[in-house]
Formats: structure tokens, C-alpha cells, sequence
């Protein structure tokens, strides 16, 4: 089952997610949960944007922000812009963000999402 102590973490009292994005993909999604050989978690995404001019990275900002159900504009990608392993700091009150990413990963965990090694 999936593994949430590693997914999320804070800094500067707000959370942080690191994502791999796939651009030019047939759909726009959260693909799975994978581990890094570092040991942590990301989350597995693609979009159908092209890695040209920002597109991808706008698009997955907007792809994560209706998944959480957060506004687009209280996340912000502040690590590998061009490149496929993003860190996405959430710039939201604590105590609005947690719940929310609580809930996200009970949901994603009842879908029986398991970790690739």
C-alpha cells in the first residue's frame, strides 16, 4: 500500500511533493506512486502539453491543482522546471493543505495503488 510519510514533506512549514512528469502523453493524469532508488516517493504524472515554452509544467500545475481540488495558483514547481523530476512546493495555510492531502492519499490507497520497486 502506498507509503505517505514518504510522499509529502515540509519545509518552511509548507508541503512539498516531488513529481515525474511524462509529457506528450495520450492523457493528462496521475499515473501511479513509484519509489526513487534514492528512497523516496513521487507521484507519476503525464500530460498531453509538449515540454516546449512551459506548456508541460503549466499543465501539470493545473492537472495537480483540480486533483486536490487546491487553486492553480498555490503551486508552484521550484525545482527541475526542465526536467522530468519536479519538486512542487504548495504555498497554502498548513492546516487547509493537510487535510486535503490526507484525503487525497486515502482515496488513492483504496484504489489499492501499490508502489513500484
Amino acid at each position: 500500500m502506498v507509503a505517505p510519510s514518504n510522499l509529502f514533506y515540509i519545509v518552511n512549514d509548507k508541503f512539498r511533493v516531488i513529481v515525474r512528469l511524462t509529457p506528450k502523453a495520450s492523457q493528462n493524469s496521475i499515473v501511479d506512486l513509484a519509489h526513487e532508488t534514492e528512497g523516496g516517493v513521487v507521484i507519476k504524472t503525464s500530460v498531453t502539453a509538449t515540454p516546449e515554452a512551459g506548456k508541460a509544467n503549466t499543465a501539470l500545475l493545473k492537472l495537480l491543482a483540480t486533483e486536490w481540488k487546491l487553486p492553480k495558483s498555490s503551486l508552484s514547481i521550484i525545482k527541475g522546471a526542465t526536467t522530468r523530476r519536479k519538486i512542487i512546493e504548495i504555498a497554502k495555510d498548513r492546516q487547509i493543505v493537510e487535510p486535503v492531502l490526507t484525503a487525497w492519499i486515502k482515496r488513492r490507497a483504496n484504489k489499492n495503488v501499490y508502489l513500484e520497486r
